[in-house]
């Protein structure tokens, strides 16, 4: 198992969740050997591949062209598999079979409609997190679960800064990390 470091990423103007955060949501995704996991919002792809280097079976949903063609670039340089969609969710999310893990890194305003399509094809007892720079988004999050029955549902916030070449900090966003568990 390998833990990809931001500069092991092909960058491009497309949001890439950081690897202090990212190693995080991996562990609250819990990813396993065998998980089939979907990714929607994917971005970069940093959460698709480091999911794929732990042994999941991976499809990432991305609406920007940009975006996909990073993600099979950074699939292809770290030697991951990763099925890739150069589309929308919540559309897209019915051309995947089933799934026991869901990651909603960005959902271009359709976040109820994106949990919605995600549970009808999430197994039970399946995990759903998202990561989110707003608390409007990560309230939104929060209250579908409680709407559509997902119990375990946990919130938090982490804030990260990294020590620079003169000794200086410098602070990252700070993202809420959200789950919850299908029944």
């Amino acid at each position: 198992m390998k833990w990809f470091k931001d500069e092991d990423f092909v960058r491009g103007n497309i949001p890439m969740t950081k690897f202090e955060v990212r190693a995080v949501t991996m562990a609250v995704l819990d990813i396993e050997e065998g998980d089939v996991l979907l990714d929607v919002g994917a971005g970069t792809g940093s959460i698709s591949i480091q999911a794929a280097a732990l042994g999941a079976e991976v499809t990432a949903i991305e609406r920007e062209v940009e975006g996909a063609e990073l993600i099979t670039k950074n699939a292809e340089k770290l030697c991951v598999k990763v099925n890739v969609i150069n589309g929308s969710a919540p559309e897209d999310i019915n051309k995947v079979d089933g799934f026991n893990k869901v990651f909603v890194g960005g959902s271009g305003g359709n976040l109820r409609d994106i949990i919605k399509a995600a549970d009808s094809k999430l197994k039970a007892n399946g995990l759903i997190v998202g990561n989110f720079v707003t608390p409007d988004n990560m309230v939104t999050f929060k209250n579908c679960l409680k709407e559509f029955g997902y119990t375990e549902i946990e919130a938090r916030l982490i804030q990260t800064a990294n020590m620079d070449k003169i000794g200086l900090l410098k602070g990252q966003n700070p993202v809420f990390i959200v789950k919850g568990r299908k029944r």
